[in-house]
């Protein structure tokens, strides 16, 4: 499926559908992929709002740093362009079952 020939509402669609494939899967991915999914997600709402904290223990700084890494990697994307990467990341780990019938 070319993904860059879905009109909005269909790429919408589709968006949702690997989401909610991603969340329900048992599959357990690597946590590079899992930070993907994240950044990916977050490109699309232009969600930014990590907080990095100084006081932060147990590891909380360590994952917020990781989590603004991958943001920072993707925000050269604009919302549809992060649609369809996380569409595509979803169907390289998971299958295209999600899209069918599409």
């Amino acid at each position: 499926m070319d993904l860059n020939s879905l009109s909005e509402e269909q790429l919408d669609l589709a968006f949702k559908k690997a989401y909610d494939a991603v969340s329900k899967t048992e599959y357990k991915f690597k946590q590079d992929t899992l930070l993907y999914f994240y950044a990916y997600y977050k490109n699309t709402s232009k969600e930014f709002n990590i907080d990095i904290n100084q006081t932060a223990n147990n590891g909380e700084q360590l994952v917020n740093a990781f989590k603004m890494n991958a943001l920072f990697q993707v925000r050269h994307l604009n919302e549809r362009q992060s649609k369809i990467k996380y569409i595509e990341l979803a169907v390289k780990h998971i299958g295209d079952d999600f899209l069918k019938p599409f």
